[in-house]
Protein backbone atom coordinates (compact mmCIF):
# COMPACT_ATOMS: atom_id res chain seq x y z
CA UNK A 1 0.00 0.00 0.00
CA UNK A 2 2.94 1.95 0.79
CA UNK A 3 4.58 1.60 -2.70
CA UNK A 4 1.46 2.89 -4.50
CA UNK A 5 0.03 5.37 -2.09
CA UNK A 6 1.14 9.27 -2.39
CA UNK A 7 3.90 8.57 -0.10
CA UNK A 8 5.74 5.64 -1.62
CA UNK A 9 5.14 7.55 -5.03
CA UNK A 10 7.50 10.33 -3.72
CA UNK A 11 9.57 8.09 -2.50
CA UNK A 12 10.44 6.08 -5.77
CA UNK A 13 10.77 9.33 -7.47
CA UNK A 14 13.21 11.28 -4.83
CA UNK A 15 14.89 8.29 -3.37
CA UNK A 16 18.48 8.28 -5.01
CA UNK A 17 18.46 12.22 -4.91
CA UNK A 18 21.06 13.50 -2.00
CA UNK A 19 19.06 16.46 -1.56
CA UNK A 20 15.78 14.64 -0.91
CA UNK A 21 16.64 11.82 1.16
CA UNK A 22 20.44 12.00 2.95
CA UNK A 23 20.95 8.23 4.57
CA UNK A 24 23.69 9.62 5.37
CA UNK A 25 21.97 11.39 8.36
CA UNK A 26 20.54 9.44 11.43
CA UNK A 27 16.49 9.08 10.88
CA UNK A 28 15.74 11.76 13.81
CA UNK A 29 18.38 14.45 11.99
CA UNK A 30 16.42 13.43 8.71
CA UNK A 31 14.82 16.18 6.85
CA UNK A 32 13.40 13.90 4.24
CA UNK A 33 10.97 15.11 1.10
CA UNK A 34 8.64 12.30 2.24
CA UNK A 35 8.54 9.67 5.49
CA UNK A 36 10.04 6.46 4.76
CA UNK A 37 8.68 3.41 6.37
CA UNK A 38 11.03 3.95 8.97
CA UNK A 39 9.77 7.33 9.95
CA UNK A 40 6.16 6.20 10.95
CA UNK A 41 7.03 2.43 11.79
CA UNK A 42 10.30 3.17 13.65
CA UNK A 43 9.76 6.72 15.07
CA UNK A 44 11.94 8.31 17.65
CA UNK A 45 14.50 5.12 16.67
CA UNK A 46 12.95 2.52 17.95
CA UNK A 47 13.53 -0.82 17.00
CA UNK A 48 10.19 -2.14 17.92
CA UNK A 49 8.38 -2.00 14.57
CA UNK A 50 4.98 -3.09 15.80
CA UNK A 51 4.81 -0.55 18.48
CA UNK A 52 4.19 2.22 16.08
CA UNK A 53 1.70 -0.44 13.42
CA UNK A 54 -1.73 -0.23 13.01
CA UNK A 55 -3.63 -2.07 15.27
CA UNK A 56 -4.80 -3.80 12.36
CA UNK A 57 -1.56 -5.83 11.92
CA UNK A 58 -0.69 -6.72 15.77
CA UNK A 59 -3.89 -7.28 16.67
CA UNK A 60 -5.76 -9.11 13.82
CA UNK A 61 -8.63 -7.53 11.28
CA UNK A 62 -11.94 -9.73 12.49
CA UNK A 63 -10.88 -10.61 16.20
CA UNK A 64 -10.16 -7.34 17.63
CA UNK A 65 -12.34 -6.35 20.60
CA UNK A 66 -12.53 -2.65 19.83
CA UNK A 67 -13.33 -1.93 23.56
CA UNK A 68 -10.07 -3.01 25.02
CA UNK A 69 -8.03 -0.92 26.16
CA UNK A 70 -4.99 -1.48 24.15
CA UNK A 71 -7.39 -0.80 21.11
CA UNK A 72 -7.68 2.74 22.32
CA UNK A 73 -3.80 2.78 23.32
CA UNK A 74 -2.70 2.00 19.88
CA UNK A 75 -4.99 3.97 18.06
CA UNK A 76 -4.10 7.25 19.74
CA UNK A 77 -0.10 5.71 19.42
CA UNK A 78 -0.96 5.54 15.99
CA UNK A 79 -2.42 8.44 15.17
CA UNK A 80 -0.12 10.54 17.00
CA UNK A 81 2.51 9.66 14.49
CA UNK A 82 -0.19 11.38 12.01
CA UNK A 83 -0.17 14.51 13.67
CA UNK A 84 3.43 15.20 12.72
CA UNK A 85 2.67 15.93 9.66
CA UNK A 86 -1.21 16.28 9.79
CA UNK A 87 -4.15 17.69 11.34
CA UNK A 88 -5.67 15.39 13.98
CA UNK A 89 -8.98 14.90 11.69
CA UNK A 90 -6.51 13.12 9.22
CA UNK A 91 -5.63 10.53 11.24
CA UNK A 92 -9.04 9.78 12.82
CA UNK A 93 -10.74 10.25 9.29
CA UNK A 94 -8.02 7.64 7.61
CA UNK A 95 -8.80 5.25 10.65
CA UNK A 96 -12.39 5.45 10.66
CA UNK A 97 -11.48 4.44 7.03
CA UNK A 98 -9.59 1.31 7.48
CA UNK A 99 -12.13 0.38 9.94
CA UNK A 100 -15.03 -0.01 7.40
CA UNK A 101 -12.67 -1.24 5.10
CA UNK A 102 -11.74 -3.83 7.89
CA UNK A 103 -15.09 -4.68 7.95
CA UNK A 104 -15.43 -4.69 4.37
CA UNK A 105 -12.73 -7.01 3.72
CA UNK A 106 -14.60 -9.66 6.44
CA UNK A 107 -17.50 -9.85 5.21
CA UNK A 108 -16.12 -10.01 1.16
CA UNK A 109 -13.70 -13.23 3.14
CA UNK A 110 -16.50 -15.10 4.61
CA UNK A 111 -18.80 -14.60 1.43
CA UNK A 112 -15.50 -16.21 -0.32
CA UNK A 113 -15.07 -18.91 2.16
CA UNK A 114 -18.53 -19.96 2.32
CA UNK A 115 -18.87 -19.68 -2.07
CA UNK A 116 -15.40 -22.37 -1.24
CA UNK A 117 -16.84 -24.42 1.37
CA UNK A 118 -20.11 -24.84 -0.70
CA UNK A 119 -18.22 -26.12 -3.83
CA UNK A 120 -16.00 -28.58 -1.61
CA UNK A 121 -19.52 -29.90 -0.54
CA UNK A 122 -20.28 -30.23 -4.27
CA UNK A 123 -17.09 -32.24 -5.12
CA UNK A 124 -15.43 -29.70 -7.13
Amino acid sequence: AYDIGLRGTVYQVNKWDPRQFDWDKKLADADYVGPTCQYCHMRGGHHDVQRFSTVYASMGMSMADRGAPIWKEKRDRWASVCDDCHSPRFAKENLQAMDESVKDAGLKYRETFKIAADLVKDGV
